[in-house]
């Protein structure tokens, strides 16, 4: 993996960035460095790592198998973190916006999130978070799958 950029569009090194939180030689510090690990995690087929940084009292009977199927029918593409906030009223909670793209049976699509984090037991966890509509790219925009093209020369055109 040396040399990768990461898959979280950081544009660091897969190594330098996600890899020691999904080896767990380190924690997260903040909900962005957790969800951008957390997007790294399904793009390497982490379960275990999707299913330890979820919140304990929002886990599914069935996670592990569900994250399967997701991981298996989906093939990630490219991640733009869009917005970041602390919550007005819970010190210990705050929210990153997202959009992740992605290909599925054959089709491209965006799964454009706000999702919620909590900081406990020294430790970032992913609550849940509210779907929101797709988000619009800008044709001269720089492409989300780190191909150093613009939108309308890559991604755009499908």
């Amino acid at each position: 993996m040396q040399n990768r950029k990461c898959y979280c569009n950081s544009q660091k090194n897969y190594d330098e960035c996600c890899l020691p939180y999904l080896s767990n030689t380190t924690n997260p510090q903040t909900p962005e460095q957790l969800m951008r690990s957390r997007y790294s995690a399904f793009c390497t087929e982490n379960i275990k790592y999707l299913v330890d940084t979820h919140y304990p009292l929002k886990r599914e009977e069935k996670e592990e198998e569900i994250l399967e199927e997701t991981i298996k029918n989906t093939q990630w593409l490219g991640l733009k973190v869009l917005k970041k906030e602390k919550d007005k009223k819970e010190s210990n909670i705050e929210y990153v916006e997202f959009a992740a793209f992605y290909q599925a049976n054959n089709k491209y699509g965006q799964l454009h999130e706000k999702s919620k984090f909590i900081y406990e037991n020294d430790k970032w966890y992913y609550v849940d978070g509210v779907l929101l509509e797709p988000i619009k790219i800008g044709r001269n925009e720089p492409c989300w799958c780190q191909s150093n093209k613009k939108f309308k020369k890559c991604h755009g055109k499908f």
